[in-house]
């Protein structure tokens, strides 16, 4: 219900309520258990991840502590929007108060950019694993992987909380129906009553230096490593070299294709519906496959997948022998 008492901005909402996909609402329940096991499924795939990089000593290296810390945060992007999705799909519609609103845009986008960061440092990883092998680990010390991962995080805070300030300060004076599963700053931003030209233009900038900077990283990276590759006298070698790189170039693909056609508009108001669908791949099938190719085309993480289960099952034999000795 739209509050009708002005507060002192002269915001007379008090609450939002999301709208979700009005025209799936016959289908909650099926869409309710779908959801709910891909978003379990890349609970377990991405902490799965996690622990073995923490468990396995063989997966101590700047690739794999990258690797976790980037299924980390997706899995903590993902959470504080799958949780409100799944509410949507049981009752139809979900209210959510003006702060929790704007706390779910900007922890959603704070970690999003940080994501894109980290594939940027993922990509530099490779560059110089590849391209520097003799120098790689004096580069990439501990301190220096801790620092890079600090920049992340401080980069992705500092660029999506001023927009999100500035709009939260805004003015809404109804309507308060968010035609969108989760807050984000377009739907918000359509919303007000004030001008806030400036504000999306801002946003829009914003969006632009966090996607296309780890882009050219990307890219640069990537060209470098492609140049280096083709050079390498063996193809055992040029195989081996690829494989490293080819589930990072696949995630690339899959992230960035998504949120270019999500926030790299001028124009965000007048495709919602493909904006949704758009979004509804980028936090719920793109974090589920992550974790599947990652570990589905390495090695290392084979192995190391194979030695957990096969510690799991020697300690429930072993203990299954204690209690019936």
């Amino acid at each position: 219900m739209l509050m009708t008492e002005v507060t002192r901005n002269g915001t007379a909402i008090q609450e939002f309520i999301l709208e979700g996909f009005p025209a799936a609402e016959h289908l909650g329940i099926l869409l309710f258990l779908v959801h709910l096991l891909a978003y379990l499924a890349s609970l377990v795939g991405n902490m799965l991840i996690i622990t073995m990089t923490c468990e396995d000593h063989r997966l101590h290296t700047p690739m794999y502590f990258f690797l976790s810390t980037f299924s980390f945060v997706e899995y903590s992007c993902i959470s504080t929007v799958i949780p409100q999705l799944l509410a949507i799909f049981l009752s139809g519609r979900q209210k959510i108060s003006f702060g929790a609103c704007f706390t779910q845009a900007f922890v959603f986008l704070f970690l999003g950019a940080t994501a894109f960061f980290l594939l940027a440092v993922l990509s530099l990883d490779r560059y110089l694993a590849i391209c520097k092998p003799l120098h790689y680990h004096t580069i990439m010390s501990p301190r220096m992987c801790v620092f890079l991962v600090t920049v992340c995080l401080v980069l992705g805070f500092l660029l999506m909380a001023i927009p999100v300030v500035m709009l939260s300060q805004s003015v809404y004076c109804g309507p308060n129906v968010i035609p969108h599963f989760f807050c984000d700053f377009g739907p918000l931003a359509n919303l007000s009553c004030s001008e806030t030209r400036s504000i999306k233009m801002l946003f829009f900038n914003f969006a632009l230096i966090v996607l296309f900077t780890s882009l050219l990283i990307a890219v640069f990276a990537y060209s470098n490593i492609v140049v280096t590759i083709v050079r390498l006298p063996s193809a055992r070698e040029r195989q081996r070299a690829f494989s490293t790189c080819s589930s990072h170039l696949i995630v690339l693909s899959l992230m960035f294709g998504s949120c270019i056609f999500i926030y790299i508009k001028p124009k965000q108001s007048s495709r919602l519906d493909t904006n949704r669908e758009a979004a509804l791949v980028n936090t719920v099938v793109t974090p589920l496959l992550n974790p599947v190719i990652y570990t589905l085309r390495n090695k290392q993480v084979h192995q190391a997948l194979k030695d957990t289960l096969s510690r799991i099952k020697h300690h429930r034999y072993h203990r299954k022998n204690v209690l019936f000795s």
